[in-house]
């Protein structure tokens, strides 16, 4: 009795005449029911009439012939790419590119000093997706990120034309030198620079005579044919205590600022802010930023959440260079702005 019943179910299981394989048909079922549609496997017995026994033969016969393929991911790697992926969605940006975790700020070694060495790689790679060849023209911004990335090895871009976004500042500061960054990064990436010999805010004298000047326009000329541009995002200007001297951080319009790109700074909106003597600043308009094809943003920092939520939505850049902590960050606000919205 317990002979027949056997190879009855083994039939009904559509097992081949030899007994040692399943029929083709059978396995695909069995797999379906149990990995798409998520049934258990009583309930995928059930469906086909036989045991769980054979249910879990079925399905192990399944993956052996490559008619179920599991994927093993490390955690760490899965996360990593999951957090990147969602984070673009949300801010609905074409790329979202993760460093390693930055480590723990100390004394000795302040976060500030090592995120150089930890976004460089993830902007390389931001980078080489753009395609960029000899010709082709990379504006960048000054500000403290930009320039610990330019202190590290980037893959080369041999031929390729750099160009600072603004005008140069009377600060002590490096990385508010933008013609400084602007020589580091074609150095790193083998191309060649074209620098700004202006200051960023100059006065209405100085400023006629910039605009009329042959060797400034062909660097001001560049930015409209730009086909990227690697930018600092700037936290909000009455948070900060290192901004560039140009800025009157006493106007009340700043008060309104959330952040900025380019020395270009905005509200929550979006929308320019401007402050006295702005209309003079030599620097990329707002408004062409979302002309030019590939805009990557790098931003580091609980400061720089709010800035990158509304420069992603704003167009300002298409693509964002940042490490796990903050995307977590980001997402986390997000969240919160949803459910603030839903109620």
């Amino acid at each position: 009795m317990s002979s027949n019943s056997s190879a009855s179910e083994q039939s009904s299981a559509g097992q081949s005449a030899d007994g040692s394989h399943f029929a083709p048909t059978l396995l695909y079922t069995a797999a379906k029911l149990y990995y798409d549609e998520e049934a258990t496997q009583a309930e995928v017995a059930a469906k086909l009439g036989t045991s769980r026994a054979t249910v879990s033969r079925l399905l192990s016969e399944a993956r052996r012939q490559g008619i179920v393929r599991i994927k093993v991911i490390p955690p760490e790697v899965f996360s990593h790419e999951d957090l990147a992926d969602r984070l673009a969605t949300a801010l609905r940006l074409d790329h979202v590119f993760l460093s390693a975790p930055l480590p723990p700020s100390s004394p000795s070694k302040p976060t500030v000093d090592l995120m150089g060495r930890y976004l460089a790689p993830a902007v390389s790679k931001a980078l080489h997706t753009v395609g960029l060849g000899p010709g082709d023209i990379l504006l960048v911004s000054s500000g403290r990120t930009v320039y610990e990335v330019a202190q590290f090895d980037l893959d080369r871009i041999p031929g390729v034309l750099v160009a600072p976004t603004v005008g140069g500042n009377d600060q002590p500061e490096e990385w508010y030198q933008t013609n400084e960054i602007t020589r580091l990064i074609a150095n790193k990436l083998g191309g060649r620079a074209h620098y700004l010999f202006a200051p960023a805010l100059p006065g209405a004298d100085l400023y006629a005579i910039i605009h009329s000047d042959p060797a400034i326009q062909r660097v001001l000329e560049l930015w409209p044919q730009a086909r990227c541009i690697l930018m600092g995002v700037g936290a909000p200007p009455l948070l900060r205590a290192d901004i560039p001297r140009f800025v009157p951080t006493d106007s009340a319009s700043l008060r309104d600022s959330v952040g900025d790109v380019c020395s270009r700074f905005y509200d929550k909106d979006g929308n320019s802010v401007e402050f006295p003597g702005s209309d003079r600043l030599i620097a990329v308009d707002l408004a062409a930023l979302p002309k030019i094809p590939v805009g990557i943003a790098v931003a580091v920092g609980s400061d720089k959440v709010t800035p990158i939520v509304v420069g992603a939505r704003a167009r300002f850049f298409n693509q964002l260079v940042t490490d796990p902590a903050t995307a977590q960050e980001v997402l986390a606000s997000i969240a919160t702005d949803q459910t603030k919205d839903s109620r």
